[in-house]
């Protein structure tokens, strides 16, 4: 009940994952993970503790591939599950079992893999790839969300979305983008003005690690250079 676009940007190193699914947190259940390893989702029939299995397979130096062979050993409902692998190297590796909820299916491109189970066929995937190779000019973080925007225009899932995440590395070593929307009558459209909101900030908090010292606060930052954002108030006892 899940679609999803794995991607790598080849000149940065960019790399990340952005979901969206009929079932509600998504982004806790079924992406996995490492600045240092790769990502992957475990979805379908979602099993989290396979998907930090999978992670740890990663984390150790595994291929993709590789990955998804030991994994198939090692799951005893492999064919109900639905997995895609980005591993540090750029190396990509997807699966759908037989016994996913149709319509169910997978594409690896240069760069990505687009997937998904339970969507309204597979111009929901095709809408994917679409929007991801239609949007080669977009920031990196951009043009996944964009991705499943574009997989939701296409048909989405058979019943309508109820969750949306991000996940998004650099060369930190910790997450650019790490946002979710665990519920919503339009999560896509909710993570995307997360998104919106949150982007300006991520210059911010890298100079903050850099050098606290020189910093102002974070909302100060933001009015010089002209975004206006809204935070949270206090009590009205306390205001």
């Amino acid at each position: 009940m899940t679609f999803t676009i794995i991607a790598r940007d080849k000149q940065s190193g960019d790399f990340g994952i952005c979901i969206s699914s009929f079932s509600p947190a998504i982004g806790w259940i079924a992406p996995f993970a490492s600045a240092q390893a790769g990502v992957l989702s475990y979805q379908s029939s979602v099993e989290p503790r396979m998907g930090k299995v999978a992670l740890g397979l990663l984390e150790r130096g595994y291929s993709a591939q590789k990955v998804l062979i030991d994994m198939a050993q090692m799951d005893t409902h492999w064919e109900y599950r639905q997995v895609g692998v980005l591993d540090s190297r750029g190396g990509m590796a997807v699966f759908t079992g037989k016994n996913n909820r149709q319509w169910a299916g997978h594409r690896i491109g240069s760069d990505f893999i687009a997937f998904g189970n339970v969507v309204a066929g597979e111009k929901t995937i095709d809408g994917i790839c679409d929007a991801w190779e239609s949007n080669r000019t977009a920031s990196f973080d951009d043009r996944l969300l964009r991705a499943i925007e574009g997989g939701r225009d296409a048909g989405g899932q058979v019943d309508g979305q109820t969750s949306a995440a991000i996940k998004t590395f650099g060369r930190r070593g910790t997450a650019r983008l790490d946002l979710r929307c665990d519920h919503a009558a339009e999560p896509i459209a909710e993570l995307r003005r997360l998104v919106d909101w949150y982007m300006p900030l991520v210059p911010y908090y890298e100079a903050l690690a850099d050098d606290p010292t020189v910093m102002p606060r974070h909302k100060e930052w933001l009015k010089e250079r002209g975004f206006e954002r809204e935070f949270g108030k206090p009590p009205a006892h306390l205001a």
